[in-house]
């Protein structure tokens, strides 16, 4: 996913269209909390212009991330749309914007811009959708259970349950 200035200036006119599968496994390295990562398929186009290429793109992919209550496997989808511009000079464009990537060289390289929108889509947290897998965490111990906010408000502690027709009392006279 990486081309010349040259190659991009001969296509100019004509529309650039990527649709690849590309290899991102390294990103686990930088993020230990990633599992796994499936091939990230990157479609989309070029704009070109003789100072810049604007590549819009659609990436999507899958990420194995740890459940933040049970630590089991969690299959998270990624489905990215971005636009990337590089600046093959930087002219009168302002560079303090943070939003446009400056050429280094002769290549316009697309697979570290891929791998940091794909690490910025990591959530905080991931739960899983079945909490009784057998690699779960204990739902329970010894003197000890997670109780669920539903679980919770049905029950009522025995000590004040006289409490809970208070207001209907009230109502009668």
């Amino acid at each position: 996913m990486e081309w010349t200035i040259s190659q991009l200036q001969k296509i100019r006119e004509k529309e650039l269209q990527i649709n690849e599968t590309v290899d991102v496994s390294d990103i686990m390295e930088r993020d230990k909390q990633i599992r796994d990562v499936s091939p990230i398929k990157v479609t989309g186009k070029a704009d070109i212009s003789s100072s810049k290429v604007t590549f819009h793109l659609h990436l999507s992919g899958q990420l194995i991330l740890p459940c933040s209550r049970t630590l089991v496997d969690v299959k998270y989808p990624i489905d990215i749309e971005t636009t990337e511009i590089f600046l093959l000079k930087t002219g009168d464009y302002d560079l303090d914007d943070g939003e446009v990537t400056v050429v280094k060289g002769d290549v316009v390289d697309l697979i570290p811009v891929i791998k940091e929108n794909v690490l910025l889509e990591i959530p905080i947290q991931v739960f899983c959708e079945d909490d009784d897998s057998e690699d779960a965490a204990p739902r329970s111990g010894n003197d000890w259970a997670v109780v669920t906010e539903e679980e919770s408000k049905q029950k009522v502690d025995p000590r004040l349950a006289d409490l809970a027709n208070f207001f209907d009392n009230n109502k009668e006279s």
